[in-house]
């Protein structure tokens, strides 16, 4: 059948509001995670949580906010798997994530990792033990350097295999030797830093009975 004029107009018309929907998902492309993570960023540096919960869920943001040194003053930029860095380059803060990490997923922060204030020399090896049970690495840095996270993430955390008994920790030179043993030896944690600067897990060593 041919069609006249008037109906080839009206069918055309027909056609337009099909082809803007079908054009329509361009205008809501996902913001990178370069994107999002520097948008967060940016709220917290204004202290602005609304903003902040615009593009990171309540965990993330709560996190972020809870820094307690200064600002990282650089962007280190993102993997592919959406992992962001804002790391310091002008102090010193302890663990070996030199700032802020931001995991981005969705199109939002859903988790913050940070460097850590921690005041006591157990609470750190303990903090570090948890993350390595939680095969966490992320987690692992805010409170160690890379030499300690190596050593101990070169076996996964067997929640069926040995025990580890929490043995506390006592002095050693230059810092602290923070202990867990289990049947057949020990593993420990070696803490440096103070009260004020804060203290991390440098290295781990092992010792058999």
């Amino acid at each position: 059948m041919i069609l006249g004029g008037a109906a080839l107009a009206a069918a055309a018309t027909m056609l337009v509001p099909a082809a803007a929907a079908s054009a329509s998902p361009s205008a809501h492309v996902q913001a990178s995670p370069a994107s999002v993570s520097k948008k967060l960023f940016s709220a917290w540096g204004r202290r602005d949580h609304v903003a902040a919960a615009k593009v990171a869920t309540p965990s993330a943001v709560k996190t972020i906010f809870s820094y307690v040194f200064r600002s990282p003053d650089e962007f280190a930029g993102c993997t592919s798997a959406g992992v962001c860095r804002f790391v310091h380059t002008s102090v010193h803060v302890p663990g070996g994530l030199n700032g802020i990490l931001v995991v981005v997923s969705g199109g939002k922060v859903t988790k913050v990792y940070e460097s850590r204030l921690i005041t006591k020399p157990g609470s750190a090896a303990q903090w570090l033990f948890k993350a390595w049970q939680k095969n966490d690495r992320h987690r692992a840095y805010e409170v160690a350097k890379k030499a300690a996270v190596t050593t101990l993430f070169r076996t996964k955390f067997d929640p069926h295999g040995v025990t580890y008994f929490w043995q506390g920790c006592t002095a050693e030179p230059k810092g602290y030797s923070c202990a867990y043993s289990y049947e057949g030896g020990a593993m420990l944690m070696h803490v440096r830093g103070s009260k004020v600067r804060g203290y991390d897990v440098r290295t781990i060593s092992y010792i058999a009975d």
